[in-house]
């Protein structure tokens, strides 16, 4: 009979806050014996970096180094609020088999046996799952996270520090859930969605938007970055789907609700509907991505001041919207060229402005913002968390 299995080899694709944090996370699982690892050092796409020490672990180079170690594990470490989309982009740059993906798991996390968690995830200290929870791949995990019974989140989600899901929550695909966010049992986050800090959420968000407060409410959509990957599903397929990863459609019948949480079904529709430029508009154009949406500011002080802000933006005079419940209904989109287009989203879609950095490109994930010309994104490597 064979003896155990020696340490294996492990890749760090990052080398800020988030990474510096997975690095302890190995060594105390293999100071506890829980898990066997040989740290060979951090990948990072910033020059600066290479060949300096980060907390003692060396900077290799960039992050393309992991097929020249094709023994080496690898687990992507790199997140930020400000574009929460930088793992699936390098996942995709990679190109890796799933057996080269590594789960890196604290010592003090406590995941139940009936819970199963995909490769590539990091989960840090204090993480409990406690029956049943189902994990997807590139799933961080931050310090006190709690996840109970039939939980299911899909890839490339984000739970910062303290979040904190009730039984049968859906997180879709890329889903980020800030600091100490509390999320209501049987409710269900869409994809590329982002949930604020310290927010109660008690109803479903749909996917690619922002929400926060106490009970959380939508704030605005999400960066072009999320929106882009948003649609990146529903384009290769041709057609609309349940929000990628949740695993069912994203309807609000599971909570009682018959009003299926306004469009929340229809993934790809949230994002054809809310151009990269339509937040440029400022309040009349958020007020216009949401004319479609029975019910949208009903009844409340601030459809009257949406109502209002979008006066004059129309062509050639005021905006004849009513105030009433279902204010702007019927009127064009903001996305769409028509008379709820404020002057300056028209002026910034001509120059190509609000739309967030461009995809596609090469992913930098320097701890920087910097975007190079013609490289594409940076990716900021401080932790998700904070």
């Amino acid at each position: 009979m064979s003896g155990p299995a020696g340490p294996r080899d492990l890749l760090i694709v990052g080398a800020g806050g988030f990474a510096r944090e997975t690095a302890q996370a190995v060594a105390a699982a293999n100071a506890a014996g829980s898990q066997s690892w040989r740290l060979l050092g951090h990948l990072d796409d910033d020059p600066a970096l290479h060949g300096r020490l980060v907390d003692g672990v060396p900077v290799l180079g960039g992050c393309d180094l992991v097929h020249e170690l094709p023994d080496a594990q690898v687990v992507l470490c790199v997140g930020s609020t400000r574009d929460h989309t930088g793992r699936t982009r390098l996942a995709r740059r990679l190109d890796l088999p799933a057996d080269r993906w590594a789960t890196v798991v604290h010592p003090s996390a406590s995941v139940s046996g009936t819970s199963r968690l995909g490769p590539g995830c990091v989960l840090l200290a204090q993480v409990v799952l406690t029956a049943a929870v189902r994990v997807g791949a590139h799933v961080a995990m931050m310090p006190h996270t709690v996840l109970t019974h039939d939980d299911e989140v899909a890839d490339f989600a984000t739970l910062a520090a303290g979040a904190c899901l009730a039984g049968g929550v859906r997180v879709g695909r890329g889903a980020y859930v800030g600091s100490g966010a509390l999320v209501r049992e049987f409710t269900t986050l869409g994809a590329w969605s982002l949930v604020g800090m310290g927010s109660v959420v008690l109803r479903d968000v749909p996917p690619g938007e922002v929400w926060a407060g106490t009970p959380a409410r939508r704030l605005r959509a999400a960066g072009a970055p999320e929106l882009a990957e948003l649609a990146e599903p529903a384009a290769s397929a041709g057609a609309a789907g349940p929000p990628a990863g949740t695993g069912r459609p994203h309807t609000g019948a599971r909570a009682g609700r018959p009003d299926a949480e306004a469009g929340a079904g229809k993934p790809s529709a949230e994002a054809g509907a809310r151009s990269p430029h339509a937040e440029a508009g400022g309040p009349s154009a958020e007020a216009e991505a949401r004319a479609g949406r029975p019910g949208a500011g009903a009844g409340g002080p601030q459809a009257g001041a949406r109502a209002g802000a979008g006066a004059g933006a129309g062509a050639g005079g005021p905006s004849a919207r009513p105030a009433g419940p279902h204010a702007g209904a019927g009127r064009p989109h903001a996305g769409a060229g028509g008379p709820g287009v404020s002057a300056s989203a028209a002026r910034g879609a001509r120059r190509g402005e609000g739309g967030g950095p461009a995809q596609g490109g090469r992913v930098r994930p320097g701890d920087h913002d910097e975007t190079a010309a013609g490289r594409g994104p940076a990716v900021r490597m401080g932790s998700p968390a904070t």
